[in-house]
């Protein structure tokens, strides 16, 4: 197959492009079905009129069937999607990308989307349903389900759909408090919105991002705090982002003497309220109600979510510490990663 693929990339460059563009929109539609061209438009970074012709050709060979309600996939075009999967990884390279960031970061396993999110919005929905598509593969007879805030984790909620594997109903639970910033991106709401989408449950966790000490004591008495907790502790699989240390500072509103602490020892990287530098050594830890950086094990799976080329520092020092995860990145952060590595 890469023998072939190379010699079309050689002699006619312009169909992979074009079948890759084509992979896109059929994936797309696969997962947000029923949808409208405009609302798939804005999520492909393609113009409506560029996506009307695509759309047009994908109908007329019997792939795509659009109607009043929107767009679907036909079962022809199901089973080209499914046969394409692989072909167009081995045209991107990514399966060699991904070895090759496994084994810098040590992880068990990577998984990395075309794009970089940095330049192009439409890859970090394109993040958000691979981990969807990872959740559904990783998803047990435990199906209580820890989520955290962040931008990241919105646009898996955005992508969310009702898992196919599971015989029950998930549970979504809140595994952080509120950072008092934008509410779509707080923990809590990602959580309600990712249950409503899967057609599963869901249990918030009341409780602000930063206590004081005493504050911290008292809330974690409370007995349906206790309950949220022990809730999360148990869940079978956690579902995190990974942000960059001083702009998570500054959403937390945090004072000026941490933020001169965050300067003057070079964090990059933020997670579960640790900073770290460069090195993985933790700087400074916020006291905060919901699951710990040190609660996590192999006893289950963790998916961490996060991209962009801005994010490589941050990814690659979390891990110089953080758990073995399934990453679920994109080809901006991976290639500034190989890069700072010297790959």
């Amino acid at each position: 197959m890469d023998d072939l693929i190379n010699i079309q990339k050689k002699l006619v460059p312009d169909v992979i492009t074009i079948m890759s563009n084509r992979y896109r929109i059929l994936q797309s539609i696969h997962f947000l079905q029923p949808i409208g061209r405009r609302v798939l438009s804005t999520h492909l970074g393609m113009t409506e009129r560029v996506l009307r012709g695509e759309v047009v050709f994908l109908s007329q060979q019997g792939l795509v069937h659009s109607q009043s309600t929107g767009m679907r996939l036909t079962d022809e075009g199901e089973r080209v999607l499914h046969r394409l999967e692989n072909v167009m990884k081995h045209v991107s390279g990514i399966p060699q990308l991904e070895k090759q960031l496994k084994n810098i970061l040590h992880l068990s396993r990577v998984v990395i989307v075309p794009g970089n999110s940095d330049e192009q919005p439409w890859v970090k929905n394109e993040m958000g349903l691979t981990c969807v598509k990872v959740m559904e593969s990783l998803i047990t007879d435990n199906t209580v389900i820890a989520i955290m805030g962040g931008t990241t984790l919105a646009a898996v909620a955005e992508m969310m759909h009702p898992f196919k594997q599971s015989q029950k109903k998930p549970l979504f639970v809140s595994a952080r408090g509120g950072l008092g910033e934008q509410v779509e991106n707080q923990a809590n709401t990602i959580c309600a919105k990712m249950a409503e989408k899967a057609d599963g449950h869901y249990r918030m966790l009341h409780v602000p991002d930063q206590l004081s000490e005493e504050s911290y004591h008292s809330l974690s008495m409370e007995p349906s705090i206790r309950e949220s907790l022990l809730l999360i502790q148990s869940a079978g699989m956690v579902i995190h982002g990974i942000g960059d240390a001083m702009t998570m500072a500054k959403r937390r509103r945090s004072s000026q003497e941490l933020l001169d602490k965050i300067r003057k020892e070079h964090a990059v990287a933020e997670a579960f309220g640790y900073y770290f530098d460069q090195n993985g050594k933790v700087i400074h830890k916020v006291k905060t109600i919901g699951l710990q950086l040190e609660e996590l094990n192999d006893e289950r799976p963790v998916i961490t979510v996060a991209g962009g080329k801005s994010k490589a520092n941050a990814i690659e020092a979390f891990f110089k510490k953080g758990p073995d995860s399934v990453l679920v990145t994109d080809e901006g952060a991976a290639q500034q990663i190989l890069q700072n590595n010297h790959f």
